[in-house]
């Protein structure tokens, strides 16, 4: 399987290595936003609030059960079987916890209800308890749909141009190298980001999720983003008073393993949904909506499409239509997989073999010199 729209089902069958790399249409495409939308079911818009609450307590139920599981059995275990509990714990509990960070993404992109204050009241309170700044996320994370594959304006994975690599850059062109800078992206990627804005676009001044007064956000959603720093604090303290109760070992098993799988995939799927060899990116010169919000992919990661709400496999069908509920996405999917043809873009490689392939091709972007008349054109290169 492979990239781009020349497989009409995803999941069937498989691509060679060469078609799976090659590069999908960046031309205007022959259809319209308008024509897309027809193509798909009217009920697929439709938001219900008992099925996306339904989600929410199936999801906390599973929490719940792991939690039990692992404060009852894991301590009853002789000491090296607990050794190998614990991060078999944390990656089950991190996995269904990451469906819980999908479905506050969904509240920021008012697809969980009709109504905006139940949706920002869920979402604060699910993104807070993953020490995630939900207003001030939502924000971001909207102008990176507003801008999606925009060298100028996206927010977030952003690639350089061949200029701005930094001249360390060759050292890491490597197998060593290459594992370092994953390790470290998975693990301190999204932290990082939320606090300097580490690979997302590029401000004149210092900017921070966390500073209402940051150039990310205007004058009138200031407020929500103290109410988003309100909410961290909450959860913080509430931390702070279980590791004065508990001790720092049982919050760390408890809650910091689960949380650092959580961060780990939803760096690792935001990466692999906005970063493939077969992707274009545009200047200011190229640039309109629609193409940049096909500029994305859908992938394949089995068993997890179904944990993570599906929103690493229809990652295309959102980017165009983002208040669309997650439980409707994947026969709005297979409705607009023949109105996208050519321009839908899917990748079915093993997700560890696409991470470490992505970041020894994908390391910058350039126009190709070739083709003067696309100079606004940019795409993925690894030529240092």
């Amino acid at each position: 399987m492979g990239a781009g729209g020349r497989m009409n089902v995803p999941h069937e069958g498989k691509k060679s290595k060469t078609d799976a790399l090659g590069r999908v249409p960046h031309s205007k495409p022959p259809f319209a936003l308008g024509e897309v939308k027809k193509a798909i079911p009217p009920h697929c818009f439709q938001r219900s609030v008992l099925t996306s609450f339904s989600y929410v307590i199936y999801d906390f139920a599973i929490v719940s059960l792991f939690y039990y599981i692992a404060t009852n059995y894991i301590p009853l275990l002789p000491q090296p079987f607990q050794y190998l509990s614990w991060p078999l714990y944390w990656i089950c509990q991190g996995c269904v916890l990451t469906g819980v960070w999908v479905i506050a993404h969904e509240c920021g992109h008012h697809a969980f209800s009709d109504y905006q204050w139940l949706d920002d009241t869920v979402g604060l309170v699910l993104h807070s308890a993953l020490l995630v700044p939900y207003f001030s996320w939502k924000y971001s994370h909207r102008r990176h749909h507003s801008n999606t594959g925009s060298l100028d304006r996206d927010e977030v994975f952003v690639p350089k141009r061949k200029s701005s690599i930094r001249w360390f850059a060759k050292y890491l062109s490597n197998p060593p190298g290459r594992a370092l800078t994953l390790i470290i992206q998975l693990t301190l990627g999204w932290p990082l980001y939320l606090m300097f804005n580490v690979s997302g676009r590029s401000y004149d001044r210092f900017a921070c999720h966390y500073d209402p007064y940051g150039p990310i956000y205007s004058d009138r959603e200031r407020i929500q983003i103290y109410m988003s720093d309100a909410g961290v604090l909450v959860v913080s303290y509430g931390l702070y008073r279980l590791l004065a109760a508990k001790g720092l070992a049982w919050v760390l098993c408890l809650y910091g393993g689960p949380l650092l799988v959580v961060n780990g995939f939803l760096v690792l799927i935001t990466y692999l949904q906005h970063t493939h060899p077969s992707l274009p990116h545009y200047d200011s010169s190229e640039w309109d909506w629609l193409r940049g919000a096909l500029a994305t992919v859908d992938r394949d990661y089995g068993i997890l499409n179904k944990v993570f709400h599906h929103i690493t496999d229809t990652h295309v069908a959102h980017h165009l239509f983002s208040t669309m509920p997650h439980y409707h996405a994947m026969e709005a999917t297979k409705a607009i997989k023949p109105i996208l043809g050519e321009y839908y873009q899917f990748d079915g490689t093993p997700i560890f073999q696409a991470m470490w392939r992505e970041a020894k091709e994908c390391v910058y972007v350039e126009p190709d010199e070739e083709d003067r008349s696309k100079a606004g054109v940019f795409w993925y290169k690894n030529k240092l």
